[in-house]
């Protein structure tokens, strides 16, 4: 097999509103790596499922400071004219993509009898569509037959469901709809994968959730962004080019039965 073509060095993330947040650490690799970065943030979500406000601007300017050009994409993904609008006005500020990590989500705890349908409609939007329409977009400005490099498509998922239902169910629709893109979009050169990084604590754990999830966790402790962030940098990268249309479990053997 010839080695693959090396993609740009150009990458738009989503979801990336707070500087100790998963998508953070990933831009922070990514940087590393030598990519020009897109960040979408919706400091809205902060403020109302976190309690938190958006510091992305902080994280554009540490990046600057290393030399990577930073373009800051705010928007709501729930609106379904934002994907597309996003992958154009990244492109138009660092050129063609090569990678899309999508890292953002809807998540608001509820369960079977008192979700409501308004929740379960964003979760969908936001968590579902979102991610599709983000997906064809990227993948629409790539000529299908051509000798370009293509691009990779990395998504962020769980396997959280109990009292967590529309996080937990849409969630399990956007693995499916990533993984078809790796056999769908082959002529684009476009390959795709989704990691389930299970928990990490980016300040939504107090001490008994976090006590709790290392208790079930062969080494004893939770994985960091970083552990999240290493993964996306192998996969965006020549070496990591073969694996394709994969779920890969990056959790340090959490909740696996001992044999």
């Amino acid at each position: 097999m010839h080695a693959p073509s090396p993609l740009p060095r150009t990458a738009l993330l989503t979801g990336v509103g707070r500087r100790r947040g998963i998508a953070a650490a990933i831009a922070r690799g990514l940087a590393a790596d030598g990519y020009d970065l897109a960040l979408n943030f919706h400091s809205p979500y902060d403020q109302r499922v976190l309690g938190e406000d958006a510091d992305v601007e902080q994280l554009a300017e540490e990046l600057r400071a290393g030399g990577t050009r930073v373009a800051l994409l705010p928007g709501d993904l729930e609106d379904p004219a934002v994907p597309p609008r996003l992958v154009a006005a990244a492109g138009e500020a660092l050129g063609p993509l090569g990678a899309l990590v999508t890292c953002h989500c809807e998540s608001v705890d509820s369960s079977l009898l008192d979700t409501t349908v308004e929740s379960f409609d964003r979760h969908y939007a936001v968590n579902v569509r979102a991610t599709w329409l983000l997906l064809k977009a990227f993948a629409e400005q790539v000529a299908p037959g051509t000798d370009t490099p293509g691009g990779a498509m990395i998504a962020l998922t769980s396997d959280h469901t109990v009292h967590n239902l529309p996080y937990g169910a849409t969630k399990g629709a956007l693995d499916r709809l990533v993984l078809a893109g790796t056999h769908e979009l082959t002529e684009r050169g476009i390959r795709t994968n989704v990691i389930n990084p299970g928990p990490i604590d980016t300040g939504w754990m107090d001490d008994e959730v976090r006590a709790a999830c290392a208790a079930r966790t062969p080494g004893g402790e939770i994985g960091g962004t970083d552990t999240v962030a290493d993964l996306v940098r192998f996969l965006l990268s020549a070496q990591g080019a073969w694996i394709r249309g994969q779920l890969l479990l990056s959790n340090g053997g959490f909740a696996t039965p001992a044999l």
